[in-house]
């Protein structure tokens, strides 16, 4: 009896800590999970976030922009001509109390800097991105062969408007003249009530090597006195 005693006891107790071995485990996929949340943060800096900005206003709201890295793809256009087709993604978070009106345009062509006769398009898909996208080909947008098919000859431009407390991304595709390699980085950022877009090309052992950089300034927004912040 005395042994069956201290055998029970003996399973007791490994039970016990089995139990509590199953609750920590729970407890840290909880925590596990409740840090994956955060992705959806404006502050947010991912894997495929290149460049973030932070401006506030005169009562220091916030306007936050983030510029994505690049996805890019040979594309053949209907005359059969072949480019480079590279795209990225910018989100802006509006917590000011105003709504923001955006009017971007690319009206024309811009001539690669150190590469005189090359030349790169910017076209600004409709489509709305958000973070679910993210991992899609193509950053997700709807039929993007045939959206580039459509503008690749056109201006290119977007109106659009982001109310206090909300969130809106949008694409850029960027056509390169077939030739001109990167790794290629962009980024939307505001001077005043000017919108600009940089783009900026590499060269070298993992884009060590910068060789071009062209500002463009490509529309304007409505809310005035934001500071950026260092």
């Amino acid at each position: 009896m005395k042994y069956v005693f201290i055998y029970t006891l003996f399973l007791m107790y490994v039970f016990h800590t089995s139990c509590g071995q199953n609750q920590t485990e729970v407890k840290k996929n909880i925590i596990r999970s409740k840090t994956k949340a955060k992705v959806t943060s404006p502050g947010f800096k991912g894997p495929d976030i290149h460049s973030r900005y932070e401006y506030t206003d005169a009562v220091g709201k916030r306007l936050i922009i983030q510029n994505s890295f690049s996805r890019g793809i040979e594309y053949t256009d209907p005359h059969g001509k072949k480019v480079n087709k590279v795209l990225f993604w910018t989100r802006i978070t509006n917590e000011t109390e105003n709504p923001l009106e955006l009017n971007i345009a690319f009206p024309i062509e811009y001539e690669v800097p150190s590469l005189p006769g090359r030349f790169f398009k910017i076209l600004l898909p409709s489509d709305t991105m958000t973070l679910e996208k993210e991992p899609l080909p193509d950053y997700g947008i709807t039929d993007l062969k045939s959206f580039l098919d459509n503008s690749i000859h056109k201006p290119s431009s977007l109106k659009r408007t982001i109310n206090p407390k909300e969130s809106s991304g949008f694409y850029f595709a960027i056509l390169f003249d077939y030739g001109v390699v990167g790794p290629f980085r962009t980024g939307l950022s505001i001077k005043g009530q000017n919108l600009i877009y940089k783009v900026t090309r590499y060269t070298g052992k993992q884009g060590a090597t910068l060789v071009d950089e062209k500002e463009i300034n490509c529309g304007s927004i409505n809310l005035k006195n934001l500071m950026l912040q260092k």
